[in-house]
């Protein structure tokens, strides 16, 4: 049997992956505008994190996935009607 060419995820990337699905999964149960508002929003948001933090910063990561776990337990409240931005600028950013 030949090994799979896919790198192995760490735990805390596995915890990321998995936050971004059941947040893609809780939109689904909003209306349908804006459902696509949520996942843009989203999908952006972990984009930039992807690039915009530095890997090794774990207690960063962490932060990011605590936060993103309470966003995403108020997103499923089926009172919550939508999702808004919120622009944090952070020094604990990758470094060139």
């Amino acid at each position: 049997m030949a090994a799979s060419s896919k790198p192995r995820l760490s735990g805390m990337q596995k915890q990321v992956l998995a936050l971004y699905r059941d947040f893609l999964r809780a939109a689904r149960s909003k209306a349908p505008e804006e459902r696509t508002r949520i996942e843009s929003l989203v999908s952006s948001e972990f984009h930039r994190n992807s690039s915009q933090v530095d890997r090794k910063n774990f207690l960063y990561i962490e932060y990011l996935l605590r936060r993103g776990k309470k966003q995403l337990d108020q997103l499923k409240s089926p009172d919550t009607v939508g999702l808004s931005s919120l622009n944090i600028e952070v020094s604990q950013t990758k470094r060139s």
